[in-house]
């Protein structure tokens, strides 16, 4: 039995069921999980779009005789300010450019190789990795384009299912992927398709997904992975490469929601104080035309003045907005967001004035290990896009490169003084290669290398064509 037969007894096992009711059963599960809810809300917090936006000021009247809604509640006609202070999108696009902003470094003398992982590449390793903090995993899918050519598709978590052989989720057994396409007629939209491929061990099947129902795709057969110089072939396991932000998958949005609904409401709330708002102060009433007092509170929210008897009047004691305790309880929530999501503080006090190295690494401890997480965690899923370009160049029987090593090069500041005299100091201590991997200027340790030999060996020729003019002895005295 070959892992295609495996797995399909696996998921009809006791069941009795089909492929296309697995998937159409499993997408009806996933689209309304909480796994996925995750996913989406992290998108939509980095892209701004956060629940303070769906804040509204109401009033409770369920003792007042006015007309209420469901609810037991009426809008106010008061300030209602939705102030959005996205600390999240900074904490992603630290952590994703202190890894992954400089280029990936990959050690090979495999030109191929080289060049496939190059610009392009490092633009998909920056996204996925984006996509892991937001959706706890990202996700890249290599094929083989029809040009003959290597390629790897970004797939983006909230449209990704996987299915693992372990509870490391370190292998995988199969995975669904689904994404939506507008449809047009005569350039207008006229619905959207929502298209579902379903990859096993042994090829991949395609459906459509519709309101909770599934059907084949007619316009696509089950095929190989697959198809070169007229040959069909299948990768040597499932292809997906799944990059994890951490061992157990955590979106980073799980970690610092609750601290970031807070500082959006705060903001929100003091400027919505700083407004016009009756409910500032505390209200006398005398001698009021009325006894309804939800309705009194509902008819100076909503317009500002009410009707009192001649002998009447209200009275009120104003409550004062202090700000700085609003700047106190801001300050603190934003310290929390940076603590409790691993980043650093760029404005820092240890960044003034010159601060030495130890100043420089302490500030950056937090970041530090969440990057050393998702390193062990990339540098594992490059050794399998390793496995996949083995078998790709394999297919036309081309050798391929049995060791590389890849370097990620973090974008730490450093006191380049303090790091170069530590550089000159480990001459004749370290190799000529750990110290310029190790100088600030360095931003590729193979080509620096290159270039001092190449000048040291113009050096010496230069040094030899002297000694040859002069005879080899520059000292010698005149007659």
């Amino acid at each position: 039995m070959d892992l295609g037969q495996l797995w399909s007894a696996i998921i009809r096992g006791g069941a009795g069921i089909s492929d296309k009711e697995f998937v159409r059963r499993e997408m009806q599960k996933f689209l309304s999980s909480k796994e996925r809810k995750n996913i989406l809300t992290g998108r939509k917090y980095y892209e701004g779009d956060h629940d303070i936006k769906q804040k509204k000021r109401t009033m409770s009247i369920e003792n007042s005789t006015v007309v209420q809604d469901a609810s037991n509640e009426i809008p106010l006609n008061l300030p209602n300010n939705q102030l959005v202070d996205n600390k999240f999108d900074d904490l992603v696009d630290q952590k994703v450019n202190y890894l992954f902003g400089n280029p990936l470094e990959v050690k090979t003398d495999d030109a191929v190789l080289t060049e496939l992982l190059g610009k392009e590449f490092h633009r998909q390793l920056l996204n996925v990795a984006k996509d892991a903090y937001i959706g706890g995993k990202g996700y890249l899918h290599p094929y083989i384009a029809e040009n003959g050519d290597l390629i790897f598709r970004r797939m983006k978590p909230e449209n990704v299912i996987p299915y693992w052989h372990d509870e490391e989720h370190s292998k995988l057994d199969a995975f669904i992927y689904f994404y939506d396409m507008d449809q047009y007629h005569l350039l207008e939209k006229t619905n959207t398709v929502q298209y579902v491929e379903f990859y096993k061990p042994d090829g991949v099947s395609y459906y459509i997904y519709d309101n909770g129902s599934l059907r084949v795709n007619a316009d696509k057969e089950k095929s190989s992975y697959i198809q070169y110089e007229g040959k069909v072939y299948n990768w040597p396991s499932v292809p997906l490469l799944v990059f994890k932000a951490n061992s157990i998958e955590q979106p980073l949005i799980n970690r610092v929601k609750s601290l970031q609904d807070a500082l959006n409401e705060m903001y929100s709330m003091f400027l919505d104080r700083l407004q016009e708002d009756p409910r500032e102060t505390l209200i006398v009433l005398r001698n009021y035309d009325g006894t309804d007092l939800a309705e009194f509170r509902r008819m100076l929210a909503k317009y500002g003045a009410v009707k009192v008897r001649d002998d009447g009047g209200i009275d009120t004691l104003t409550i004062e907005v202090n700000a700085g305790n609003y700047d106190f309880i801001t300050q603190a929530l934003k310290r929390s967001i940076i603590e409790n999501g691993r980043g650093f503080d760029a404005k820092d006090d240890r960044m003034a004035n010159n601060p030495n190295q130890m100043n420089i690494s302490s500030m950056y401890s937090d970041i530090d290990l969440d990057a050393n997480q998702i390193e062990v965690e990339f540098q594992a899923t490059l050794e399998q896009l390793v496995e996949f370009y083995h078998a790709y160049r394999g297919l036309s029987n081309a050798t391929a490169p049995k060791d590389v090593e890849f370097i990620f090069n973090r974008m730490t500041p450093v006191n380049e003084g303090e790091v170069i005299n530590n550089c000159k100091a480990s001459i004749g201590i370290l190799s000529n290669e750990t110290i310029v991997a190790n100088h600030p200027w360095t931003a590729n340790t193979a080509e620096e290398l290159e270039r001092l030999q190449q000048e040291r060996l113009q050096m010496m020729q230069e040094m030899a064509l002297q000694d040859y003019i002069t005879g080899g002895d520059d000292d010698q005295p005149e007659e």
